[in-house]
Order: structure tokens, then C-alpha cells, then sequence
């Protein structure tokens, strides 16, 4: 029983070295390998390296487990694989014009005891064809829908589909179907409403793909929409007066061009001597019977917009000019300004303060003045009158006051 025991425990020992050993072995040779995507018709790379190798075998195996490489031998007779390098760390294999066949799960094997293996998947991708744009309406009027398609056919993956509209993002609506092969077409639908600023915008399809870049189509948008009419006076620059001439121009822009331009007189008779020229107006010799709103329409296959100009006739002798007459649009029936000019009570009341003012300021400086010259001064008219008994004394004192006055002498310079 002991000698049994006792190769009991060395039958363990052993094992465990042997174990160990293999342990230490295989954690001392890793093998690693990548995953490939690669477009298809291009060339991948499958490497197998090996850290701290010691002289093991490495070889590489296509998806149905054959021999791709040896070592530096390839007993696999597919000439699309080559040797790019081989060391005891590294074996490096290119596969050049990859097709879908050649997708899959490629083994790195090291000839361990237990063998080793890493795997590298292989993704081949399929770029879509060139993408199809289509409308359903080639020219569209202002304020209706179109619906616009784009579809990548043939893709692998998947395509993404995005919508642009000038600069400005847009979201349309996606179906996917899956073909042969893992292969899919993409058709993406757009619905816009369109309106007169989209003309001539382009509408981009993008195709979103890892195999491609920038792989876009654009069409541009032709919208109709009804004309843009303007009245525009030539003649006069300022008032209307009585006895003068009238020239109004009418501007119309539409896609397409209006095809027709008529004036007419809003509930009135048109004046006889009017002249019409295309789209111009010429009335000579005005008068107040003139006074009125003229309207000029315009059409196309769209329809069709007017606008109007009110015209006031003056008199020839009006001293306040009042405002110019002016052009309202067909969507405004605003009258033209012809009130005359107020008068500017403001300015009058500060001219009144200012003159108030300047009368006080004269006032209070003669004031001062008279108050700085007043005082009391004598005569010698009466002199002597003081100390007559009588009026008749007074009077001859006071003429012999004035025969002294010859007494006084008077010298001037």
C-alpha cells in the first residue's frame, strides 16, 4: 500500500510538470490575427504573428480548412494569394481581386501540442452603382408637391440615403430590399411642396456607404409660378397737376413670362385719349375727372396678379404741395398720400417763447437803467421868489434874477 501510494504521488507530480510546462508554452505564443473589410476587386491583407515563438510551424487555412500557406510553401493552387512575408513571428498573405466568394473565416493555426488558432473574418464589400434620380413632374407650379427618387442599386451593405435641398437637410422615406448574395437596393422617396425662391435650387441625392465617398446626384428644380407686377412712374417725378402728362410703366415677371399685360380703370370708364403701348400708359392734358385707380394685369399660364396707382390731379395753383402720388400692389388697397402738409405747431409756440423771452430781458434792463439814474436837481428860474412879500414882488425879483443872469459867463471848448 505505501509503495502503491507513493507512485500514486509521483504520477501527479509528473502531470502537473507536464501541465505546467504546456501552460507556460502556450501562454508564451500568442498568435493574433486582424478582421479585413475590403472592397470588392481590391486586395486583402491576412496576417498571422506570433509573439515569443519557439520554432513552431504557422500556416494559414481558407474558410473550407484547406492549406492556404505552410509556412513560405502555398500548396493551395490559387494564384491570387501571395506571399507578402514570412519570418518565425509573422506570416503576411495578400489576396488580391477579392469577390464575394472569398468572404469568410479565415484560421491562423500554430502547430502547438495542442494546435493554436486565431481567426480573421473577412468582409468583402460591395460599393452600389451609380445612383438614380428621378421626378415625378419635371416642371411644377408654385404651391404644389413633387416626389422625387433616388435608389442605390446592388449594395453591400446596405445603402444610407440622405436628401439636400440647397444647404438645407431633408428627410425622405427609405425601402430596403435584400437581393442575392447578402445584396441590397435602397430607393429613398422625396416629397417637397415647392414654391417660386425653389427655382433653380438643386435638390442632392447622397449615398452613404463605407466602400465609397461623395457619391452623390443632383437635379435642379424648374418651378412655374404667376407673374410679379410692379407700376412704375416715368412721368411726372412729383405731382400730378392739372394740364400736365401721365407715364406709367407696368412690370411683370413670371415663369413663364406673362404672355398678356392690359390696363384698365377700377369702376370707371377708361379716359378716351389714353393711350396704351405694350405694358406703358400715356395720359396728356390731365384733369381732376382723371382721379381714379388704374390697374394693370398681368397673366401667364399660372395666373395672373395686378397692381394699382391711385391718381390724384391737382390744381395748378396749389401752394402746399401735398404728397406724391404713389403705387399700391395687389394685395394692398392702400390710398395714395393726398392730404396736405400740416403746419408745425411746435416751431411756432418755441418762435412765440423765444420773443416773450427777448421782451422781459429789455424790460428788466431799462428798469435798472432809470432805477440808477433818478435824483432831484434846482432851477434859478424863480429865484428871489422865496423871499417876496407879494406876487408882484416875486415877479420883479425874479426878472432882476434873470438881468443878474448877465453876470454869468460861459465859455466853451
Amino acid at each position: 500500500m505505501a509503495i502503491s501510494g507513493l507512485g500514486s504521488h509521483y504520477i501527479s507530480l509528473f502531470l502537473y510538470v507536464v501541465f505546467a510546462t504546456f501552460l507556460h508554452k502556450v501562454q508564451g505564443q500568442n498568435l493574433v490575427t486582424n478582421n479585413v473589410s475590403v472592397v470588392e476587386g481590391e486586395t486583402a491583407i491576412i496576417s498571422c504573428r506570433v509573439k515569443n515563438n519557439d520554432d513552431s510551424v504557422i500556416q494559414l487555412l481558407n474558410p473550407n480548412r484547406q492549406t492556404i500557406y505552410f509556412r513560405d510553401v502555398r500548396p493551395l493552387k490559387d494564384s491570387r494569394f501571395q506571399l507578402v512575408n514570412f519570418s518565425d513571428n509573422e506570416l503576411l498573405v495578400s489576396l488580391s481581386n477579392v469577390s464575394l466568394s472569398d468572404e469568410g473565416r479565415y484560421v491562423c493555426q500554430l502547430y502547438t501540442d495542442p494546435p493554436q488558432e486565431a481567426y480573421a473574418d473577412i468582409t468583402v464589400l460591395v460599393p452600389p452603382g451609380n445612383p438614380i434620380l428621378e421626378s415625378r413632374e419635371e416642371i411644377v407650379s408654385e404651391g404644389n408637391e413633387t416626389e422625387i427618387t433616388c435608389t442605390a442599386m446592388g449594395s453591400k451593405p446596405a445603402s444610407t440615403i440622405k436628401w439636400m435641398k440647397g444647404d438645407q437637410p431633408l428627410q425622405g422615406e427609405a425601402t430596403v430590399e435584400e437581393l442575392y448574395d447578402r445584396m441590397f437596393t435602397v430607393t429613398s422617396r422625396l416629397r417637397l411642396t415647392v414654391s417660386k425662391e425653389d427655382d433653380g435650387v438643386a435638390v442632392i441625392c447622397i449615398i452613404d456607404h463605407p466602400a465609397v465617398k461623395d457619391f452623390q446626384a443632383q437635379k435642379y428644380l424648374e418651378v412655374q409660378y404667376k407673374p410679379e407686377v410692379q407700376i412704375v412712374v416715368e412721368f411726372p417725378e412729383g405731382l400730378t397737376r392739372e394740364g400736365e402728362n401721365l407715364e406709367l410703366t407696368c412690370r411683370a415677371k413670371g415663369k413663364p413670362q406673362p404672355h398678356q399685360i392690359n390696363w384698365l380703370k377700377v369702376d370707371d370708364d377708361f379716359p378716351s385719349h389714353a393711350v396704351i403701348t405694350g405694358s406703358d400708359l400715356f395720359i396728356e392734358n390731365l384733369n381732376k375727372s382723371f382721379n381714379g385707380t388704374y390697374r394693370c394685369v398681368a397673366s401667364n399660364l399660372v395666373g395672373e396678379a395686378y397692381d394699382d396707382y391711385i391718381l390724384y390731379v391737382y390744381d395748378v395753383l396749389t401752394t402746399t404741395p401735398p404728397p406724391t402720388n404713389t403705387t399700391i400692389s395687389a394685395f394692398q388697397d392702400s390710398r395714395a398720400d393726398g392730404a396736405p402738409q400740416k403746419i408745425d405747431h411746435a416751431v411756432i409756440g418755441g418762435i412765440v417763447a423765444v420773443v416773450v423771452f427777448a421782451m422781459l430781458c429789455l424790460l428788466i434792463v431799462l428798469g435798472r437803467y432809470f432805477a440808477r439814474h433818478k435824483g432831484t436837481y434846482f432851477t434859478h428860474e424863480a429865484k428871489g421868489a422865496d423871499d417876496a412879500a407879494d406876487a408882484d414882488t416875486a415877479i420883479i425879483n425874479a426878472e432882476g434874477g434873470h438881468n443878474n443872469s448877465d453876470d454869468k459867463k460861459e465859455y466853451y471848448i
